[in-house]
């Protein structure tokens, strides 16, 4: 018997999709913003290009945590996303 997959909705495109395939961002009530570990309140972000900008410039992060995200969080997102694509580029 398979398991349902967990569905979580990105806060830039707003599809649904397995929680599995998408970035979580915590607002955590001692550390401030984390990242894929914490208990707290949680947004989800497809790990795309066009997903994070729009995040970035409609603050869809901030809204969806209801506090400020630190740059250094969207920077770290960004070099995930530059790493993911390189490793895709190398595959072809």
């Amino acid at each position: 018997m398979s398991a349902k997959p967990i569905l979580r909705r990105c806060v830039a495109c707003r599809q649904l999709q397995d929680r599995r395939h998408l970035w979580r961002v915590i607002r955590d009530h001692k550390d401030g913003v984390l990242l894929d570990f914490g208990m707290g309140r949680s947004a989800y972000l497809c790990p795309k290009e066009e997903c994070l900008e729009e995040a970035r410039r409609r603050k869809r992060l901030q809204k969806a945590l209801r506090c400020q995200v630190p740059d250094a969080v969207l920077t770290t997102l960004n070099g995930r996303l530059s790493a993911s694509t390189g490793e895709s580029a190398e595959a072809n």
